[in-house]
């Protein structure tokens, strides 16, 4: 069994996690006592690797950060690296993003998930990627989920992330789309 702590204090990303991962080779667990790393990354893979390398010198074992965040074309890319800092509460965040909005016809957005695993020493050993493409619905929908999902609609199925089931959420998103084949790469080399 392997063993990977994630590099963060977020309960909802750690049953994200959990429930994208069918692997019962790989657990995963969260860092223990205080963890609030700086996040000055200029990017989500720079932030990400600053959690993997803070989480190692705690946790002394291999450890898996992600950053993850929302990008709206029309606001250049934000709130992008800043998503969990763009206002003070959840509720706020999104009454900011759709403020930001109105009027705007050009409501196409995606989340962006990149993963950094470390070895012991805070080592990069691989690295991932994912992403899903939706636009900014005009008011929030749905009660599933966390963060900007119930503003985040997916064309495809016609409903924002927050209104569709976690069985379906778990295999599109995008950290869905960073995680599986960081475990696949997890399952081959560790």
């Amino acid at each position: 069994m392997i063993k990977i702590i994630l590099a963060t204090s977020n309960k909802h990303k750690l049953e994200e996690i959990n429930a994208i991962n069918k692997n019962a080779e790989i657990v995963f667990d969260v860092v223990k006592g205080s963890f609030n790393p700086d996040e000055t990354g200029k990017n989500f893979k720079e932030n990400a690797l600053i959690k993997a390398k803070e989480a190692s010198k705690i946790m002394k074992t291999y450890c898996l950060a992600d950053d993850s965040g929302l990008c709206i074309n029309a606001l250049s890319g934000l709130p992008g690296i800043y998503s969990a800092r763009y206002a003070p509460t959840q509720q706020e965040k999104i009454n900011k993003v759709l403020t930001e909005l109105k009027g705007i016809k050009n409501r196409e957005a995606h989340f962006i998930c990149s993963m950094v695993l470390v070895d012991v020493q805070g080592n990069v050993i691989h690295t991932e990627e994912g992403r899903i493409d939706g636009t900014i619905a005009e008011e929030p929908k749905g009660t599933n989920g966390f963060g900007y999902d119930p503003v985040f609609f997916v064309p495809e199925y016609g409903k924002t992330i927050a209104e569709l089931p976690d069985s379906i959420k778990n295999t599109i998103s995008h950290r869905a789309n960073a995680l599986n084949p960081m475990l696949e790469w997890i399952k081959n080399n560790l």
